[in-house]
């Protein structure tokens, strides 16, 4: 299993209270980017726990919705979240699924985590049929993503040495719209757009943001759990320092860039 597998391998509960109180919104603009209509076949490639197979379903039915997801925890959320899609365990890099299988083939903040993200999205375009519609989508880690973005600005003010290599803004491929659309071309994908998606996601303060993060979900969350309490408290104060010291409800927002392509006929 590689670093990142595991950052992803708890429980799905946990992922949910992280990156995944904006993947609904994400997920609903995802399917609009695609153009996702009734009487298609689509792919979830990277499923995590549900929300996009979710949203497809409420277009679709569950019936013509399949995820497929490394871990096997998350595809036990899926499939609980959404019973009658199809669910499996697999790797993007090599899908089991036919040639032309799909009418589109998603994948929401997932390129970027493949050990091989070229052979990954060839894979999805090689199972979607001729001119039906790749999809996939990447924070904005080093803009506009407020609540990692902030986080990372909070870390590196502490531990600039350490948290230099780890800072997703420097190590994540495809989080900037001319690198995500050279990756969509070079699988051979026509008529390919880039566009930015923005949501929010609500908090009840800073304790319920703050929670996940030592339970080590995602890399972020690895970077917390590796600490000594009394560095992890140090981070706690100088992350809520940043966000303005909230007390009570407040949301933040956050942008993901959107690339969409056709294979070609």
């Amino acid at each position: 299993m590689t670093d990142r597998e595991a950052m992803f391998r708890g429980p799905a509960e946990i992922y949910d209270r992280f990156i995944g109180r904006y993947s609904p919104r994400l997920a609903d603009a995802m399917c609009e980017a695609a153009q996702v209509r009734p009487g298609q076949r689509v792919l979830d490639v990277g499923c995590g726990s549900g929300a996009l197979v979710a949203a497809l379903a409420e277009v679709l039915g569950a019936e013509n919705v399949t995820g497929v997801d490394p871990s096997e925890p998350f595809v036990e959320a899926t499939s609980t979240r959404v019973p009658g899609a199809r669910v499996l365990v697999g790797s993007g890099e090599s899908l089991p699924f036919a040639d032309g299988e799909f009418d589109a083939t998603l994948s929401q903040l997932v390129v970027n985590f493949l050990a091989d993200p070229e052979r990954g999205l060839g894979q999805m375009s090689r199972v979607t049929r001729p001119g039906g519609v790749v999809a996939g989508c990447v924070w904005d880690y080093g803009g506009e993503m407020t609540m990692l973005r902030t986080f990372w600005d909070a870390a590196a003010a502490l531990d600039p040495e350490r948290t230099a290599p780890l800072m997703e803004a420097h190590t994540m491929r495809f989080a900037r719209p001319e690198e995500l659309g050279a990756l969509w071309r070079s699988a051979g994908l026509a008529e390919v757009e880039v566009s930015p998606i923005v949501v929010e996601a609500s908090y009840d303060d800073f304790e319920d943001l703050w929670s996940p993060f030592p339970t080590g979900v995602g890399p972020a969350g690895a970077y917390v759990a590796s600490l000594d309490p009394d560095s992890q408290a140090l981070l706690h104060d100088e992350y809520a320092r940043r966000l303005g010291q909230p007390e009570g409800p407040f949301t933040l927002s956050a942008r993901a860039w959107c690339a969409v392509g056709r294979v070609a006929d």
